[in-house]
């Protein structure tokens, strides 16, 4: 399962559940708390004194089209056709090693039970223990578990055993971007193209998600079935935006385009008019077949235009559909950092790219990135915190992301 598709579906868990006053707290576990772009199966952990009235409440849920198991502390049961849900009923003395257990990953347990091993405790579900005396250390919070194997408390997107379990020794663990501070969307669609709001409801969307500015990046001429715009449309809906922001209080719309890369690198649109734009993001949209090399010069080609502010989902994957385009990212990534051009992180639920891994190499890189959800519908600008789920798995901090900035900050840094 898509990750965009399982939060909504974790929330109403979490909502129906809370009703019942047998539960303190409640928390989902595994991989999607660690926000990994696919989902096998859900793991929810209560925190109880009374396991049999919560299992009660769970297998009750109205979404539930077969119960599995239903034991005095767990159960198992499918929500709808095929998604399989765990729960786990935990005291309040096992809690915290309990939620850290089941959040893994794997690989970071393996990592934290051989620090136990060496500090001569013994660590599972259950706690943190003295090998010897068998006396409870750590247990009714994670933060206490790590704390006792001397380590600072690590986000779960980061338990991937990608370098965290050091850097909380050595107390370098980055600070993570959160929602709240992403600011605006920079990447979105509307009637003029193939969405279907109009630009004025894209606004009002992103205004009633608390957010200070879009950038309207439509499609560019050569995306003939998306009804791309030519410089004269283009041009009308710059004045558009420019009428609409007049009306517009506390809020901007910034004049954007999502101009296609074509085959040879050169961009759909000539500079003169993008250089009018406010946000340029470039994307390559035909031509997947090519080779390495030609895949990467095109790339490079593109990021080498004045005007581009940002490559748009830059490997070209769709989750579980179509495989990344072949790139040399490292070649990519020198490029941008030397043109100052920024890679998207585009939240589209299925796209997700960069992924994780290839935004912490592009932040290792010194490149910034852009979240732009790609919305071609007011409701997709809810994708936003999909994107910033991929940003803080990948060890982005509020600096390596532009739309943590405030509109005019924005529009000083994309004068390049």
């Amino acid at each position: 399962f898509l990750l965009g598709a399982i939060l909504p579906v974790i929330d109403e868990i979490v909502a129906y559940m809370k009703e019942c006053d047998a539960v303190l707290r409640i928390e989902p576990a595994g991989s999607a708390r660690r926000r990994k772009e696919t989902v096998g199966d859900l793991d929810i952990l209560v925190l109880s004194t009374r396991p049999e009235e919560v299992v009660e409440r769970f297998v009750s849920m109205p979404r539930v089209s077969r119960v599995i198991s239903q034991g005095t502390t767990r159960s198992t049961v499918i929500i709808g056709a095929n998604l399989q849900v765990d729960l786990r009923v935990i005291p309040p003395e096992s809690y915290g090693s309990a939620l850290q257990y089941f959040t893994g990953s794997k690989a970071h347990n393996i990592k934290l039970r051989t620090i136990a091993v060496k500090k001569g405790y013994k660590l599972n579900e259950y706690g943190l223990f003295d090998r010897e005396t068998g006396e409870r250390i750590a247990g009714e919070t994670e933060e206490s578990v790590y704390k006792a194997l001397g380590l600072e408390w690590i986000e779960p997107e980061l338990r991937e055993d990608r370098g965290e379990i050091e850097a909380a020794m050595e107390g370098r663990l980055p600070r993570l971007v959160r929602e709240e501070e992403i600011r605006g969307d920079l990447h979105i669609h509307t009637k003029w193209s193939d969405g279907t709001g109009t630009i004025e409801e894209m606004a009002q969307k992103a205004m009633s998600l608390g957010l200070e500015y879009i950038a309207i990046c439509d499609h560019s001429k050569s995306m003939g079935i998306a009804r791309g715009l030519d410089e004269a449309r283009l041009r009308k809906q710059m004045a558009e935006i420019d009428k609409l922001n007049e009306r517009l209080e506390g809020f901007r719309v910034l004049k954007g385009i999502e101009v296609d890369i074509k085959a040879d690198g050169s961009l759909d649109l000539p500079d003169s008019v993008l250089k009018d734009l406010d946000f340029v993001v470039a994307s390559i949209h035909s031509g997947f077949k090519a080779d390495e090399r030609q895949m990467t010069e095109r790339m490079i080609r593109a990021i080498h235009n004045d005007y581009v502010s940002t490559i748009g989902h830059p490997t070209g994957r769709i989750i579980l559909r179509r495989r990344p385009y072949a790139l040399n990212l490292d070649k990519v990534f020198e490029a941008a950092a030397e043109q100052g051009v920024m890679m998207e992180i585009n939240a589209f639920p299925n796209r997700l790219d960069l992924n994780d891994v290839n935004a912490k190499a592009a932040k290792e890189h010194g490149i910034m990135m852009s979240i732009g959800t790609d919305a071609h519908a007011p409701n997709h600008m809810e994708f936003l915190n999909l994107g910033v789920a991929v940003a803080r798995r990948g060890w982005l901090e509020p600096g390596d992301v532009i739309n943590t900035l405030p509109v005019d900050e924005l529009l000083r840094k994309l004068e390049r």
